[in-house]
C-alpha cells in the first residue's frame, strides 16, 4: 500500500476535491517533461506540469499480487513538447512515467506519488497517439534463459557474442546522399559485397533525427559507387544531404557464418548439431550420416 501525506488524504476526504493528475516522463536520453490534465500549469516535486499539453488518463487496470498491471495515457500530436518525429525515432520506447495526485490549490504542499511505469506500445493516429503504461512487475514475465535453437540467441557485437565492432572494422561512418521512408543512400568507400550490412545497424549521428536506430534490411551497391540501403521501418522523416549516419555490419546468426566470416566458432551461442524436425521423424537407420558425429563439421 503506497502511503499519501495527511493533507493529501485530508483533501480526499473533503466534500469536494481539487484534485488533478499529473505526469512526469523520463526519457532515456535523460529529457524530464512534465504534462497535467489540469487547465493551469502546475509545478511541484521539482518539475513544471504543463497545463493539458501532452497527456490524459484513460482507464486503468490494478490489483494485489505480483499481476502485470497496464494502464494508458492519451496525447495530441499537436504539443510542442511531444513530436511526432521524437514517437516515431523511438525517443520515447522505455520511457519511464511518474504519475501524482496533486490538489491543484496548493500543489507544493499537496502532492503524492501513486504509480511508477515504463511506456511500452505507442499507437500512433491522425492527430493524436495512446502509450501503454506498463508496470515494473511487467519484468517479472519477461523471457529468462537460453532458447535451445540452431540459431545464436547473442546479441551481434555484445559480450556474449566476444566479436569487437570497432576494433575489428566493422563499423564505419558515412555521409547521406538521399533517405527518406524505408531507404537511404550513402556516400562512403565500401567493401565490395555489401550484403554484409544486411542485418546489420544503421545510426544516425547528426541532424535532425540524430540519435535514430534502424535495422538494415537490405543492402545494393550502384554503379555510382554508392550504398542503397533498405531499413525495417520507414525514416519519420526525410534525412538532409550530408548528416552523417554509422552502419554496422550484420550477422545471420548461422554457425558458418560465425566460424568462416568472424572466426569466432568458439563463442557461439546456438547449437548447431541439433537434429531437425525432420532428421527427429526419420526411421532409426545406420549410415554415413547418422552414426553419432556432429551433423555439421
Amino acid at each position: 500500500m503506497r502511503p499519501f501525506s495527511d493533507a493529501l488524504i485530508a483533501a480526499l476526504e473533503g466534500p469536494a476535491t481539487t484534485l488533478a493528475h499529473g505526469w512526469r516522463l523520463t526519457r532515456r536520453d535523460g529529457l524530464v517533461l512534465g504534462f497535467t490534465d489540469h487547465d493551469e500549469a502546475l509545478t511541484f516535486a521539482g518539475t513544471r506540469f504543463a497545463a493539458r499539453t501532452g497527456l490524459s488518463a484513460s482507464e486503468a487496470e490494478s490489483e494485489t499480487g505480483l499481476a502485470a498491471t497496464t494502464g494508458e495515457v492519451a496525447g495530441a500530436l499537436s504539443s510542442d513538447a511531444v513530436t511526432e518525429v521524437d514517437i516515431l525515432a523511438g525517443r520515447y520506447d522505455g520511457a519511464r512515467v511518474e504519475t501524482f495526485l496533486v490538489d491543484w490549490m496548493e500543489p507544493e504542499a499537496v502532492h503524492g506519488l501513486i504509480g511508477v511505469h515504463h511506456i511500452g506500445e505507442v499507437k500512433r493516429g491522425d492527430l493524436a497517439f495512446t502509450a501503454e503504461l506498463r508496470s515494473r512487475t511487467t519484468e517479472l514475465d519477461r523471457v529468462r534463459g537460453r532458447l535451445y535453437r540452431r540459431r545464436c540467441d547473442a546479441v551481434f557485437g555484445d559480450g556474449r557474442c566476444g566479436v569487437d565492432l570497432a576494433a575489428r572494422g566493422f563499423r564505419v561512418e558515412a555521409s547521406v546522399v538521399s533517405g527518406e521512408e524505408a531507404s537511404v543512400t550513402l556516400a562512403c568507400d565500401f567493401a565490395s559485397d555489401p550484403r554484409r550490412y544486411v542485418f546489420g545497424s544503421f545510426d544516425v549521428l547528426s541532424g535532425a533525427l540524430e540519435g535514430l536506430t534502424r535495422e538494415i534490411v537490405s543492402a545494393d551497391k550502384r554503379l555510382d559507387g554508392t550504398l542503397r540501403l533498405g531499413l525495417d521501418e520507414p525514416l519519420p522523416e526525410a534525412l538532409s544531404a550530408d548528416d552523417r549516419v554509422r552502419i554496422g555490419e550484420g550477422c545471420d546468426k548461422r554457425f558458418s557464418t560465425c566460424r568462416d566470416r568472424f572466426a569466432n566458432g568458439l563463442n557461439f551461442r546456438g547449437f548447431p548439431h541439433m537434429p531437425g524436425t525432420d532428421a527427429a521423424l526419420k526411421v532409426a537407420k545406420s549410415d554415413e550420416a547418422h552414426d553419432g558425429r556432429p551433423l555439421v563439421p
